[in-house]
C-alpha cells in the first residue's frame, strides 16, 4: 500500500465509490482550487461517523420544522425535506455506500437528499453548523448507546447472581495479598464482582443523563441567527435540557469523556473478574471448571483447555484505558470553540463501546458455563484461617485483641515450625499461649462458624449474603421509572 492508500482507507464492509464529476460540498465557495488528495484523505472521517446517519437524519427532519416555526421554510418546504430525508434513511439502510468525496455522513446525507428532494435540499442548513449538528448526533447516538450497554452489563449480572444462588452454603478461601485470608460464602465472593458492575451502570446512568443536553441551534460558534425554538427541538428530539453557552456547547465533549473512563474503569472490574476466575480454573486451584463454548484448545497440546474469552476480557481493560488517555490528551491542550481536533472524539467512543459489547456477552457466557468444585473449595479452607477467630474468641473471654493477635501468633508460628494446623495442636498448646483458652477453643475453629459469625451488612454470614442477593435482584428489577427511564430517555 503507499502512503496515500494508507490514509485514503475507509473501514467501511465496501470501499468508496468513485465520485462523480462536479463534487458534493457543503464548502469551497472562497476556495480557488480543490484540495489535495492528501488532505482530502486527513479530512475523510466518513468511515468512522457513518454509523451517526440515523441520528443525523432525525435531527434533520426536526431542523426542518424548526425552520418552518421560525418563518424560513413553508410548510411544503419543510416537509419536501422531511420526505427527502426519510427516502435517505431507506437508502442507507440499504446499503446505500459514500463516494469518494463524501467528506462525513452529514456531507452524504446532504447530497443524497438533493438526490431525493431537489432544490429545496439546499435551505436545509439554513442557520445550521455541522458544529452543532455534529454535536448532536454524537449525542443522540450515545445516549442509546450507553442504554444498551446498560442492558449487556444487566445481563452479566443476572449469570453472576444465578451462580451465586447456588454457592451460598459453598466455602471459599478469601484472599488478600493473593495469600489465604478467612473463609467466606462462595456466593459472597461472587457478589463482590457483581457490585462494581452496578457502580458501573449508575455511572452510565449519570453519564446519560449529562449527554442530554441539546446543542444544536448553537450553530458554528455564536449562536443561530433565525428565531428557531430550541425548547421545540428539545422536545422533538427527546433532551432533557438545553446547552446553556454556544461556545461551550460546539467544543464539549465531556459527555464522551465520561462514557469512556465509565467503559474503562467497567473494563477493569471485568479484567479482576477474569484474573479470578483464570487463577481459579488453574489446575493449582481448581475452584471452577470451564465449559466449551467459550475456552479454546491448543494447537500442540492435546490436553490444554483455555479460558480465551476471560483472557480477552482482560487484555481489552489496557484498550479502554487506552480510548480515555487518547481522548483526554486531545482534549486537553484545545481553545474554546469547535477545533478539527475533535473529529477524533468519536473514534475513541466507538472503539470503547464496540469493545464493551463484545467483551460484556463474552463474559456472561463465559461464566454461564462454569462448574464450580464445591468440594475442592471447602478442602482449600484450612483451621489456619480462623486464627482472626481464635483471636477474637478470647477477646469474648476479656482478653484486649492486641493480646489475643500476640497469643494466637505464637500459636501460628508453632504451627508452622511442626508443620501442623491449628485444629491439630493439643490443649496445652492452647493454655501455654494464653490461660484464657479453655476446652471450648477448638469450636472457634470451624470455618462454617466463622461465617456464622459475620451477619453485619454486607459480611459473609448466611442471613446476610441472602439479604445481599434480594438487594442484588431489586437492583435489577424492571422499574418503570427513575435510572431506566433516564437511561432511555434519548432512545424515543
Amino acid at each position: 500500500m503507499t502512503p496515500l492508500e494508507l490514509v485514503t482507507h475507509t473501514p467501511l464492509d465496501t470501499p468508496a465509490v468513485p465520485a462523480p464529476k462536479g463534487a458534493h460540498r457543503l464548502w469551497g465557495g472562497r476556495f480557488g482550487s480543490r484540495s489535495s488528495a492528501i488532505m482530502d484523505a486527513v479530512n475523510r472521517s466518513i468511515g468512522v461517523d457513518f454509523r451517526l446517519w440515523p441520528f443525523d437524519i432525525k435531527l434533520s427532519k426536526a431542523w426542518a420544522v424548526a425552520l418552518w416555526s421560525a418563518g424560513v421554510l413553508t410548510l411544503d418546504e419543510s416537509k419536501a425535506l422531511e420526505r427527502g430525508l426519510d427516502a435517505v434513511g431507506v437508502r442507507l439502510a440499504d446499503g446505500e455506500q459514500p463516494i469518494d468525496t463524501d467528506e462525513d455522513i452529514h456531507t452524504m446525507i446532504d447530497r443524497l437528499l438533493h438526490d431525493e428532494a431537489g432544490d429545496v435540499a439546499s435551505k436545509l442548513h439554513t442557520g445550521r453548523s455541522r458544529n452543532d449538528q455534529v454535536a448532536t448526533a454524537s449525542r443522540m447516538w450515545t445516549i442509546d448507546a450507553c442504554a444498551k450497554l446498560d442492558a449487556a452489563v444487566r445481563e452479566l449480572q443476572l449469570t453472576l447472581l444465578g451462580q451465586a444462588d447456588t454457592l451460598q452454603d459453598a466455602l471459599l478461601p478469601a484472599y488478600t495479598h493473593m495469600q489465604r485470608a478467612i473463609p467466606v460464602s462462595g456466593a459472597h465472593w461472587l457478589l463482590s464482582h457483581f457490585w462494581p458492575l452496578e457502580r458501573d451502570r449508575q455511572r452510565l446512568a449519570v453519564a446519560a443523563r449529562n449527554t442530554s443536553s441539546l446543542p444544536l441551534g448553537s450553530g458554528a460558534v455564536a449562536g443561530c441567527a433565525f428565531p428557531i425554538s430550541r425548547v421545540l427541538l428539545k422536545g422533538a428530539l427527546g433532551f432533557a435540557s438545553l446547552s446553556r453557552n454556544s461556545i461551550d456547547a460546539v467544543a464539549d465533549r465531556d459527555f464522551v469523556a465520561e462514557v469512556v473512563f465509565a467503559l474503562s474503569l467497567m473494563g477493569t472490574h471485568l479484567s479482576r473478574l477474569a484474573e479470578d476466575l483464570i487463577l481459579y480454573g488453574s489446575s493449582e486451584f481448581g475452584f471452577v471448571k470451564f465449559g466449551d463454548e467459550y475456552t479454546t484448545g491448543s494447537s500442540m497440546m492435546p490436553q490444554k483447555r483455555n479460558p480465551d474469552a476471560l483472557e480477552i476480557a482482560r487484555g481489552s481493560a489496557a484498550r479502554l484505558v487506552g480510548d480515555l488517555v487518547s481522548l483526554l490528551s486531545m482534549l486537553k491542550g484545545l481553545p474554546s470553540g469547535y477545533n478539527k481536533d475533535l473529529q477524533d472524539d468519536k473514534r475513541a467512543m466507538f472503539d470503547a463501546v464496540d469493545t464493551m459489547h463484545l467483551v460484556l456477552p463474552a463474559v456472561s457466557g463465559a461464566i454461564g458455563e462454569l462448574t464450580f468444585d464445591t468440594q475442592r473449595m471447602k478442602l482449600a479452607v484450612s483451621s489456619m484461617m480462623m486464627a482472626t477467630d481464635l483471636a477474637d474468641y478470647l477477646v469474648e473471654k476479656g482478653v484486649t485483641f492486641r493480646e489475643a493477635h500476640k497469643a494466637v501468633g505464637t500459636l501460628v508460628r508453632q504451627c508452622e515450625s511442626t508443620g501442623q494446623e491449628l485444629h491439630t495442636l493439643p490443649h496445652s498448646s492452647f493454655t501455654l499461649a494464653h490461660a484464657a483458652f479453655g476446652d471450648d477453643v477448638y469450636e472457634a475453629l470451624s470455618p462454617r462458624r466463622s461465617l456464622e459469625r459475620r451477619e453485619v451488612e454486607g459480611g459473609t454470614g448466611p442471613n446476610a449474603v441472602k439479604a445481599q442477593i434480594e438487594l442484588a435482584k431489586a437492583c435489577l428489577a424492571p422499574v418503570s421509572e427513575g435510572r431506566g427511564n433516564e437511561l432511555a430517555l434519548m432512545v424515543g
